[in-house]
C-alpha cells in the first residue's frame, strides 16, 4: 500500500535507536524525508547511513544531535528539518525514561526528571512544529505505553505516558480546526538489542521467559518494526479520519478493553 508520504518531511525525536529508529525506517521507506535527532553523534550518524540506504522514492534523511528536553535543543531540529527541507509535515514524539521505585523512595529529582526526559519533549516539539504543520495541515504522533493506560513498570513512568495520552486528545481537539492531526501509540513489552527487556533478559533469562509464558499472549515481545509500521501509517494520509486516539501495539499484552 502506497501511503501517500512521497515528498513529505517528518521529524522523529529519539529516532538513532529503538522505536524512533523503526518509525524513521518505515517513514522513509514510504519516501518521505526524515530527519532524527539523538543527543550522541556517533550513534545518529550510523543510524542516518542506514535510513538514507533504505529510503524510497528519492527520499534522504538527515540527522541533528540535540537534548530535546530543552527548548532550544527542540528548536535546534525544526529549524534543521526547515533548513534541509523547506517544510514540516509530521512529528514523532518518541523520547522518554523513568526512574524510580516505590512512593516513599522515589526522589522529587526522579519525578522531575521523568517529566522533563518524557511530557516536555513532546510538549515543546509538538508546540514549536504547529505553525509549521499549519501551512499544509499535517500529524503528531506521541509515542506513550500501554502502561500509560493501565498499572504496570515504574510509577514515574505510568504517570508521564498517562499525561501524554492526555495530551494527545487534548491537542487533537485544539488542531483540528487547522487540519492537524494527533494521535499516540501505546506498545507493549518491545526487545531490541541495548533496550531495556534486552538488557532484563541478558541479566534473568529464566525470569524473562517465565514473563513472556505468563504476560504475551503470542509466546514472544514485540519487534520495533512491529510499532514503526503503525507509526507510519499513522502519520499519513490514509489515517486521515484518525485522531485523538491511542493506537495500542501490543499483541493482546494490556488488559484494558
Amino acid at each position: 500500500m502506497d501511503l501517500g508520504l512521497t515528498g513529505k518531511v517528518a521529524i522523529v525525536t529519539g529516532g538513532s535507536r529503538g522505536l524512533g529508529f523503526a518509525a524513521a525506517q518505515a517513514i522513509v521507506a514510504e519516501g518521505a524525508h526524515v530527519v532524527i535527532c539523538a543527543r550522541g553523534g556517533e550513534q545518529l550518524q550510523r543510524a542516518v547511513g542506514q535510513l538514507r540506504s533504505g529510503a524510497g522514492q528519492g527520499a534522504t534523511a538527515e540527522g541533528v544531535v540535540a537534548d530535546v528536553s530543552t527548548e532550544g535543543g527542540v528548536g535546534k531540529v525544526i529549524d534543521g528539518a526547515l533548513k534541509a527541507f523547506g517544510r514540516l509535515d509530521v512529528v514523532v514524539n518518541n523520547v522518554g525514561l523513568g526512574k524510580g521505585a516505590d512512593i516513599e523512595s522515589t526522589s522529587d529529582a526522579e519525578w522531575q526528571e521523568a517529566i522533563d526526559q518524557t511530557l516536555f519533549p513532546a510538549i515543546r516539539m509538538s508546540r514549536q512544529a504547529v505553525p509549521h504543520l499549519r501551512a499544509q495541515g499535517g500529524a503528531i504522533v506521541i509515542v506513550s505505553s500501554i502502561f500509560g493506560r493501565e498499572s504496570g513498570g515504574r510509577m514515574t513512568y505510568n504517570a508521564v505516558k498517562a499525561a501524554e495520552i492526555s495530551l494527545t486528545k487534548s491537542l487533537a481537539q485544539q488542531l483540528a480546526k487547522d487540519r492537524i492531526r494527533v494521535v499516540s501509540v501505546a506498545p507493549g513489552s518491545i526487545l531490541f538489542e541495548g533496550g531495556s527487556w534486552w538488557k532484563r533478559q541478558q541479566a534473568d533469562p529464566a525470569g524473562i521467559a517465565d514473563f513472556i509464558g505468563r504476560e504475551l499472549p503470542f509466546g514472544r515481545f514485540g519487534r520495533p518494526d512491529e510499532v514503526g509500521a503503525t507509526i507510519a501509517f499513522l502519520a499519513s494520509p490514509k489515517a486521515s479520519w484518525i485522531s485523538g486516539t491511542t493506537v495500542v501495539v501490543d499483541g493482546c499484552q494490556s488488559r484494558m478493553f
